[in-house]
């Protein structure tokens, strides 16, 4: 039998490269990791993590103001963007030795160095050395997306969004997904002048068609300008910030460009194809349901894969790798009625089928909604009204997705997401008495 330096060798210290590697050394094998900037990936150290604590730091600008309609005596405030991004970064230190702690608890090795694929058993890392293992798993996560125009590099991603110097006074956020809405909120909560430029004339394709105009809606009356069916031309340095030439509308001078336009897989130099590891034109690493990609030894969990690009999903895909390979276990992740959230201002967020997708799939539908105006908003003269959707199957009345925006929402969504993951019916919601007074008990009175 052949003989390897590790049972397994992980390539990216995300959170799909972490659980697997963490488990798998639990169930017996032995482990080594390899990161090349800081454990914790994406998520933790440059997306989902820092990205809900600068959400939590722009909510207070709302905050503050409804407060005084509710007889606090609240002075005029000012905002310190350094305060808040320092203490945002200590954080994603703090958490990164955890995780790092978490990994060298578990026995796992933790190779701080950039490694690639030399062959099915053989990874070389940067340093020159080169080692064996019998499984090697791609957990690279994906990278910010650039338009290639002239000037695209005097631009931002999300990757250095984090670490501004300063607050620009003039924002153009690039994109239409959740990652430039969310920006897009956080930043004119902060006082920005922010503008979304989007290529087509939709944001958030892929949620729900009313939830999503109601997001439009509120972020227009908000003050945040959208220009849709606009592409770059060039960007430019000027004296005064940036000239952003443009096609489909008038170029713009700002201070600041935030590429917010996907993320792509993150594999380019991995040595994947030299391997015989098969990728698609996006560069994503195809496997199959167990993660396992065209060659034996190789397998990927991920962002890397393109399958779905979220944090929970990663992680899933981890543990199953590992109970499957190493724990003896076999179990494949499943796919459907995954539950997910803009962190909007305000979010919004669903699980299961949009009305459009029920409404191609089944022909006739049964939508339930409620349109409102959340309580703690009347008192603060504030306008927003939420929205909940149930789209439900038309003969057996089954809930096939269910929609919201509003305070809270990716809050009250995560229980939910529970009772459509478990088919229940628009009955199981009529027949559940209602919590009073919430925002949540609209779900049980859904008309």
């Amino acid at each position: 039998m052949a003989t390897f330096d590790y049972d397994l060798f992980v390539i990216g210290g995300g959170s799909g490269g972490v659980r697997a590697a963490r488990v798998s050394a639990a169930h017996g094998a032995k482990v080594a990791l390899a990161e090349e900037h800081k454990i914790g990936g994406t998520c933790v150290i440059r997306g989902c993590v820092p990205k809900k604590l600068l959400v939590y730091g722009a909510h207070f600008a709302e905050d503050l103001a409804d407060a005084r309609r509710f007889g606090w005596d609240v002075p005029a405030c000012s905002f310190d963007w350094p305060t808040l991004r320092d203490n945002v970064l200590a954080e994603v230190d703090r958490l990164n030795q955890a995780y790092t702690t978490t990994l060298q608890n578990n026995h796992v090795e933790i190779i701080l160095e950039r490694a690639t694929v030399a062959g099915p058993n053989k990874v070389k890392l940067a340093g020159g050395r080169e080692v064996t293992a019998k499984y090697i798993l791609i957990a690279t996560g994906a990278w910010p997306a650039r338009p290639e125009v002239p000037g695209a590099e005097h631009g931002i991603t999300s990757n250095e969004v984090f670490h501004l110097e300063k607050l620009p006074k003039r924002i153009l956020i690039a994109g239409g997904g959740y990652i430039a809405n969310e920006f897009a909120g956080i930043f004119h909560e902060f006082g920005v002048d922010v503008t979304i430029l989007n290529r087509t004339d939709v944001i958030l394709r892929g949620y729900d068609e009313g939830v999503r105009d109601r997001l439009l809606q509120i972020s227009m009356a908000k003050g945040i300008k959208f220009q849709f069916n606009a592409r770059f031309k060039s960007i430019e340095k000027t004296s005064d910030g940036l000239h952003v030439d443009l096609d489909g509308c008038d170029a713009m001078d700002v201070d600041l460009v935030l590429f917010a336009t996907g993320r792509v897989p993150h594999t380019k130099g991995l040595g994947l194809e030299e391997t015989g590891v098969k990728v698609d034109e996006k560069g994503a690493v195809v496997v199959d349901a167990d993660s396992k990609s065209s060659v034996d030894s190789i397998y990927a969990v991920g962002d890397v894969t393109n399958r779905v690009q979220l944090t929970p999903v990663a992680i899933r895909e981890g543990q199953a790798f590992a109970d499957t390979v190493f724990g003896g276990k076999p179990w494949r992740v499943d796919y459907g009625c995954i539950p997910s959230a803009v962190f909007s201002h305000p979010p919004l967020a669903g699980v299961g089928m949009t009305e459009g997708q029920a409404r191609n799939k089944y022909g006739a539908v049964k939508v339930y909604s409620s349109d409102f105006r959340p309580m703690k908003n009347v008192l603060a003269n504030r306008n927003e009204r939420a929205l909940y959707k149930m789209i439900c199957h038309a003969e057996t009345d089954k809930i096939l997705g269910l929609h919201m925006i509003g305070p809270d929402a990716p809050e009250i969504l995560q229980a939910a997401a529970v009772a459509v993951k478990a088919g229940l019916t628009k009955q199981a919601f009529d027949d559940t008495v209602a919590l009073h007074p919430s925002m949540a008990e609209e779900l049980v009175l859904l008309r």
